[in-house]
């Protein structure tokens, strides 16, 4: 029988739902305790340098490439491309997935095609462009449009597709117009899925600029990548992926920027 004077043990919180602490020491620490494990194994010539060169190798060929001014040169090229190609195609994306969300007859007509279309590999049709706008800027430009459209279309006609119907129904009792809907109820509701397109259309066009570069292109992080594994300098080479991890970083915080920007609302 418990004993009525005992004191009382308050229970531990237990609804936590799995939610994650973040912890940034364990992050850096990580990351530290990898790049001092692959130094190691460079200084101790476990691995052939040719094979993996280490973290300092990749670091003074870095700094050989910003000293001569070449570091600057490849990846300003390669953010012209990225930019105009994501631009172009985001604009499209947008306005073809709000379409598809919003109008029936465009829905009919579009979704098919894009599921036909989306999971062509965009640098195969490279070629075909280059045939169309020569191997010039347009050709690699529309290559990175093309790659970006397709996940925009789908994460605007899902984010539309998100949106609570009763807000519209409302906004419509109320005879509000069309466009006051669209603008006022529809894009903010669903601009979080089409911001979270944009994470994926960011990744695809790094990929694809980077696939572009490497036909018939002189200047760009993925002709110096190029050239680099042609000549065996894997040093070289992994110091153009790192410049492609870092660019992608800052295209990631850049979008977390916009993220808070444009949804501080919530």
């Amino acid at each position: 029988m418990a004993d009525k004077d005992a004191p009382i043990r308050p229970l531990p919180f237990r609804g936590g739902g799995f939610q994650h602490v973040p912890r940034a020491w364990a992050a850096v620490l990580g990351l530290a305790l990898l790049i001092a494990i692959w130094q190691l194994a460079g200084q101790l010539r476990w691995v052939s340098p040719i094979f993996l060169p280490s973290p300092e190798a990749i670091l003074r060929a870095l700094y050989g490439l910003l000293e001569s001014g070449a570091l600057a040169g490849h990846v300003i090229a390669s953010l012209k491309r990225i930019l105009g190609g994501f631009a172009l195609g985001a604009a499209v994306g947008v306005a073809v997935g709000l379409a598809i969300g919003l109008v029936s007859l465009a829905r009919s007509v579009g979704m098919p095609i894009v599921s036909a279309l989306f999971p062509i590999p965009k640098i195969a049709v490279l070629p075909l462009f280059i045939l169309w706008f020569g191997i010039g800027e347009p050709s690699k430009i529309a290559t990175i449009a093309l790659g970006v459209f397709f996940p925009t279309v789908i994460a605007t006609a899902s984010g539309v597709d998100a949106v609570p119907r009763n807000l519209i129904r409302m906004a419509q009792s109320f005879n509000l117009p069309a466009h006051a809907i669209v603008l006022k109820i529809v894009l903010p509701g669903a601009l979080p899925g089409i911001l979270a397109g944009f994470r994926i259309s960011a990744s695809i066009a790094l990929i694809l600029v980077v696939a572009a570069e490497m036909i018939g292109a002189e200047k760009g992080i993925g002709a110096f990548v190029l050239t680099a594994g042609n000549l065996m300098q894997t040093d070289q080479l992994l110091a153009g992926v790192t410049l492609l991890s870092v660019l992608g970083l800052i295209v990631g915080a850049g979008l977390t920027r916009l993220e808070r920007w444009l949804l501080a609302w919530r």
